[in-house]
């Protein structure tokens, strides 16, 4: 399955050490490069940083795809803009996105999407992580959630 991923969701796997899901969810990871920027971004922690200064291999990061004059989308930040065009433009099968703004756009454009929670999900059902430990890490970041929804995950 090809995905495209936004920063939301590549971030807060790196944040709870849980990047490993994607290769093991997913045959082809794609983020373009605005993505990369924001998780370069000097504001971005430190491990997150870290993190893509040196990004493993099955992470791919081709140029950027073809702009838009939608209006719609240029709202977007450009992370999510990019994201969201080269998932169309590479006909992906699932594009990671969290922002409510940009998931509502995206799914008006025909594409499947899921967020963080959809991959923790997916990552659950196949036993590839820890249910408790996921929430619990993911509930000392910054990632809002109610708490039903993440207590969703551990039923």
């Amino acid at each position: 399955m090809r995905v495209v991923s936004d920063t939301s969701t590549l971030c807060y796997l790196i944040l709870i050490e849980e990047t490993r899901l994607l290769p093991a969810l997913f045959t082809e990871i794609v983020i373009p490069p605005a993505v990369r920027d924001e998780l370069a971004h000097p504001d971005a922690p430190v491990i997150v940083r870290d993190w893509i200064a040196s990004p493993p291999g099955w992470l791919s990061i081709p140029n950027a795809p073809a702009g838009s004059e939608d209006r719609e989308i240029q709202r977007l930040d450009p992370g999510e803009r990019e994201a969201i065009l080269m998932a169309e433009q590479m006909d992906a099968d699932l594009l990671l996105l969290d922002d409510w703004q940009a998931r509502k756009l995206a799914r008006a454009r025909g594409l499947s999407i899921t967020g963080l929670i959809g991959v923790l999900a997916m990552a659950i059902e196949k036993s590839l992580v820890d249910p408790d430990a996921a929430v619990e890490r993911l509930r000392a970041t910054t990632f809002r959630a109610s708490d039903q929804l993440l207590a969703s995950l551990l039923r």
